[in-house]
């Protein structure tokens, strides 16, 4: 038991391997690359890719716009069951203490 109250677990190794590696294709696109470099061929899907940025800020709830709340009506729904919760223990309270209400 003592010897567990000093242990301290190692770092976590992440390790992964591809699945499917073709040295083959990559030298074969390695060497296409550079030759439509020098011949001054611009592969316009490429370069679409390195200028891509993904704006994924906020489309969760624009895509489930019709289901959420916004923060405005979240805050005004749970501050009205706050109210409601307290008027209903302030209610029993009343009852329990000030009436000759018996259980």
């Amino acid at each position: 038991m003592i010897g567990r109250f000093f242990y301290l677990p190692g770092t976590k190794k992440f390790n992964i391997t591809p699945r499917f590696y073709d040295p083959d294709k990559d030298e074969r696109d390695e060497r296409e690359r550079r030759i439509k470099e020098d011949l001054g061929i611009v592969d316009e899907k490429k370069d679409d890719v390195k200028d891509f940025r993904p704006n994924i800020k906020g489309r969760f709830r624009m895509a489930q716009e019709g289901f959420t709340k916004s923060s405005d009506d979240a805050r005004r729904a749970s501050n009205r069951r706050l109210i409601i919760l307290i008027v209903i223990l302030a209610l029993i309270g009343y009852l329990f203490f000030y009436s000759d209400f018996t259980f």
